[in-house]
């Protein structure tokens, strides 16, 4: 496990830090890989979390979000103490079984998610994977079918 400080930056609305290149190189060979969203696991402020590594405009970041530390967008400037190493665990988050079954129900619907971004695949699988009752998640699943026809808007969205 990794420990440095940093100082709380904002690039848009999204505030981060940057990782010292140090570390990033043994995350990088932990990881098996300098490319692509990297898994990462430790704490900021003795608070866990787990997070993504992405490199985004030419820099490595590590995004700091509300979950992760209260109030992080009103703490731009802010420094803070952080630990950090690769996280091995699988991450996979699984469709919804209804999710599935109205996708092979609706075989046009399936073939335009199969089509989307795999970012936007798995926005869609996620929202719905993360639903807490039956009615939101059937909700939802029909929500998510009108979407991809074309029939409304989801997610924020209004047409993939």
């Amino acid at each position: 496990m990794h420990t440095f400080t940093a100082d709380i930056e904002i690039i848009g609305i999204n505030p981060f830090v940057f990782v010292p290149e140090i570390i990033l190189t043994d995350i990088f060979k932990q990881a098996g890989k300098d490319k692509g969203a990297i898994p990462v696991r430790g704490a900021i402020n003795d608070l866990p979390y787990k997070q993504t590594l992405v490199k985004y405009s030419g820099s490595w970041r590590l995004y700091i979000n509300t979950s992760m530390l209260k109030n992080s967008p009103n703490r731009i400037g802010e420094s803070v103490h952080l630990t950090i190493d690769f996280d091995p665990s699988d991450r996979t988050i699984h469709p919804h079984p209804k999710l599935v079954k109205a996708l092979h129900e609706n075989k046009r619907a399936k073939k335009i998610f199969d089509n989307l971004r795999p970012s936007l695949q798995l926005e869609i699988v996620r929202y719905i994977a993360h639903l807490k009752t039956e009615v939101s998640v059937d909700r939802n699943v029909d929500n998510a079918i009108n979407f991809l026809l074309g029939k409304g808007r989801f997610i924020g969205r209004d047409k993939p």
